[in-house]
């Protein structure tokens, strides 16, 4: 008995059917993970194809910052003569740091950033974000809002004062309106003669000039300043005002005494002159306050009359536009050639910009990744300069885009067949079993 041989299965078809679940166990895993990482492979593709769309479709948008997609190797545990397959996985990253060129517009409104930092923007639920979009419009209220709809914010202007900020925070913030201050007049307080008193003319000789001086109200009000000499380097000024009356009522302001040296140069007054207040009841409810004007400018010499003057003060005026300096001060420009100085453009940084998160309409948010948001304002340390009349272009290369999207393709087909192999091997280790 000790020569029996083992007993053979009586055909070949059933040595396959005894065979096959050992070795079906390591094949059927093998397969079927391959096809897992051929699915893995085409989701990382196809992500990747998403960002290449997104900035394509993005190349002109102001401000845009681009996507790309980074790919990291996920691996599984094998055991020794079987190979388990893994995948890959894949991460967004956004070059939020990477400035744009600058494109030029005719508009004072429309802004860029030269250099680092975020202007603050609010949506219309009151969410403050950060953007580098600055096509901004001004609306029919007044404010500023870009294309997206978000209202640049900012601080009230303070002369000779940079703004008082909350350096981790949105308070104090505000809009920006740059028709709040509707209509806008300034009353004259103080002006300025110069010129020749000719001092050939004989005593008794008498000329007059005038100067518009501005009311509460913004109305011009005209004054009459009239020289008469009196003696030998020595004139009489009278400043007077004619209201509008019926009969007219003319009201002296000042009667001063001029008098110069042997070398025409006035010794007295001393000082600038003060007028009287013109009263409501002359100005149809308005008023003229007292003016200083200051004399010192005037001479008498062997020369023809030459008396000029200027008093200060604007009178009514309307909105005309917008200025904003490249240090973020917003002057409001009205047509009688006024500029005031309204608010200040806020701005603000991360100290890791990549690592904002991106919001619908342009604008980021703060993420846990990319640190507190510190607010400052532009042409400060760590903030660049403003352009006003110019927009920050996408940082999106079209030629690059392209090339990426054919390589995703390209490999987005190759993990489709890797996927397709696998199903059709698969196929044939089940058949096996027919």
């Amino acid at each position: 008995m000790a020569d029996e041989q083992p007993k053979q299965p009586a055909s070949r078809k059933a040595r396959h059917l005894v065979l096959l679940p050992q070795a079906e166990r390591g094949i059927d895993m093998s397969l079927y993970g391959t096809m897992r990482t051929g699915v893995s492979g085409m989701n990382a593709q196809a992500n990747r194809l998403s960002t290449v769309g997104d900035n394509i479709a993005n190349a002109s948008t102001a401000g845009y910052k681009k996507s790309s997609t980074q790919f990291s190797s996920m691996i599984l545990p094998s055991s020794e003569g079987s190979y388990n397959s893994g995948g890959v996985n894949t991460t967004v990253r956004y070059s939020i740091n990477d400035q744009g060129a600058f494109s030029y517009t005719t508009s004072s409104t429309d802004l860029a950033i030269d250099g680092e930092g975020f202007f603050i923007v609010a949506g219309a639920d009151g969410t403050d974000y950060l953007t580098r979009a600055g096509n901004f419009e001004v609306q029919e209220d007044g404010t500023l809002q870009n294309s997206a709809g978000f209202t640049l914010m900012g601080y009230p202007y303070k002369a000779n004062e940079d703004p008082t900020i909350v350096i981790n925070g949105f308070e104090g913030l505000t809009e920006i309106n740059v028709t709040s201050g509707g209509m806008t007049a300034t009353p004259s307080t103080e002006g300025l003669v110069a010129g020749n008193l000719p001092a050939k003319e004989a005593i008794g000789y008498t000329k007059s000039s005038s100067l518009v001086a501005y009311d509460s109200q913004g109305n011009g009000r005209l004054l009459n300043l009239t020289y008469e000499k009196t003696a030998d380097n020595e004139w009489e000024l009278t400043v007077d005002f004619t209201d509008s009356g019926t009969p007219p009522v003319t009201t002296n302001l000042s009667t001063t005494t001029l008098t110069f040296d042997a070398n025409g140069k006035l010794t007295a007054p001393a000082a600038p002159i003060t007028t009287t207040a013109i009263p409501s009841t002359s100005l149809g409810g308005a008023e003229l306050g007292a003016l200083d004007i200051d004399l010192s400018k005037l001479s008498q010499l062997g020369a023809d009359y030459s008396i000029t003057g200027n008093i200060n003060g604007q009178g009514a005026s309307a909105v005309d536009k917008v200025e904003i300096s490249k240090d973020g001060v917003v002057s409001i420009l009205y047509k009688n050639g006024q500029s005031v100085p309204t608010y200040r453009i806020a701005m603000a940084n991360v100290q890791s910009p990549n690592n904002l998160r991106p919001v619908a309409g342009n604008v980021y948010s703060q993420s846990n990744d990319s640190g507190v948001v510190v607010m400052g304002y532009a042409g400060s340390v760590g903030y660049g300069d403003i352009l006003s009349g110019a927009l920050e272009d996408s940082n999106v290369d079209i030629a690059e885009e392209l090339t990426t999207m054919i390589e995703s393709q390209r490999s987005y087909t190759a993990n489709s067949k890797v996927f397709q192999t696998g199903s059709e091997l698969l196929d044939v280790l089940v058949n096996l079993k027919r």
